[in-house]
């Protein structure tokens, strides 16, 4: 992207924890972007903010109750203003240059594939996207021509340090893990914490449902997943190291024996700056790495035992068809149940365990098999994490 050039964006979203962060870099670049859409689930005074702030054409809210909230919060505006699941779709279909894809969960699927569908850059923040529906979604990238930029922090690592594009020389990739809360709790504490322990994430700042999933692991097994089905690479070249500075991102092993490493601040903004003005870059307010200040870095391997979720990820991963579906779409309800305090923290993996293991690893070739085995798998999880609690 030249200094000069205006480019044209959507943010799926935009409420949420990326959402807010890609909200605010577009905001500090005024002259070289153009919002075409805003989209949101529910908050509908921070997306009518937004779409002020940005000067956007469109807001959408997800939550048809919520419209007459946002169309009287942007009365007087030349805000267009749309409600519903039909106009998330037609807000994701705009041809814009590039589109952040912010929508977790299964709800995000149908958007994140109708921007994949206009053939241009899609910055992809929702896991489930490629963990769920990675067939499907790449045949969409490959059939429109579409450029899929990570923006997880060590997927985005990955991406930089194979700029060079010499992807036939990789041995392997390396996907680094803070370790979470419980880095160095024992299984007899981690099976009595409760929510707001496991919340306390010792670096970055997240939403609940991820800072969840960082305490068990089971995010790195979803990242993982990803990594696959991004770069192209079987699970036995995908590694994961416990690293709590999360200082460096990701690492990639040539064949003629250099490392290459993405280093930066634990900072969500500059993965999104990355795929928001790549290939170009852009300046961002992100804190400055200062190794001296920092003087250590640590790295372990992950405790298999008392990480099991990293163990199960591998496993979906090499049973392939909807199993990697169905553990993300249990992990959900488990994450959730939870944070209820319906269930117990090690019972979030066991859930999860329990219904891979029931059904298996059925095809999930379109996106509505997708849904349907999301659908299924939700509520087997929901039943057997209300046996545990009874």
């Amino acid at each position: 992207m030249s200094p000069h050039q205006v480019r044209s964006v959507t943010v799926l979203g935009s409420t949420g924890s990326v959402g807010t962060q890609t909200v605010q870099l577009l905001a500090g670049a005024p002259q070289q972007f153009r919002v075409r859409a805003l989209v949101a689930g529910r908050n509908a005074t921070l997306l009518a903010e937004q779409a002020i702030a940005l000067h956007a054409e469109r807001a959408v809210i997800s939550d048809p109750t919520r419209y007459l909230d946002l169309r009287q919060a942007l009365a007087g505006t030349d805000v267009e203003v749309a409600a519903g699941p039909d106009a998330v779709i037609e807000a994701a279909s705009l041809p814009v240059d590039w589109t952040m894809a912010a929508i977790t969960g299964a709800v995000g699927l149908a958007p994140t594939l109708a921007a994949i569908r206009g053939g241009k850059a899609v910055a992809l923040a929702n896991k489930e996207a490629l963990v769920c529906a990675g067939e499907v979604m790449l045949r969409a990238v490959k059939a429109a021509g579409a450029t899929l930029l990570p923006v997880d922090s060590e997927h985005n690592a990955i991406f930089q340090s194979l700029a060079d594009g010499n992807h036939g020389a990789v041995e392997k990739i390396v996907l680094t893990a803070s370790g979470g809360p419980f880095r160095t709790a024992s299984l007899e504490d981690m099976a009595k914490a409760v929510p707001e322990a496991a919340l306390k994430h010792p670096i970055w700042s997240m939403g609940a449902k991820i800072s969840i999933d960082s305490a068990t692991l089971m995010n790195k097994g979803l990242e993982v997943i990803e990594a696959a089905r991004l770069f192209g690479l079987t699970d036995d070249r995908i590694g994961v190291l416990v690293h709590p500075q999360s200082v460096i991102h990701g690492l990639v092993y040539y064949h003629d024996g250099s490392v290459l490493a993405q280093l930066g601040a634990p900072d969500m903004r500059i993965p999104i700056a990355h795929s928001l003005a790549w290939p170009a870059r852009m300046a961002t307010p992100s804190p400055r790495l200062d190794l001296a200040t920092l003087a250590r870095l640590d790295f372990a391997e992950p405790d298999m035992e008392r990480f099991p979720a990293l163990g199960l990820a591998r496993d979906a991963l090499r049973a392939g068809g909807g199993a990697p579906t169905i553990l993300s779409a249990a992990n959900e309800v488990a994450v959730e149940a939870f944070l209820q305090r319906k269930i117990g923290f090690l019972d979030i993996v066991r859930t999860a365990a329990h219904v891979l293991h029931v059904m298996g690893a059925p095809p999930a070739d379109t996106l509505d098999d997708v849904i349907a085995l999301d659908t299924a798998a939700r509520r087997t999880a929901a039943q057997f994490a209300a046996a545990r609690a009874a």
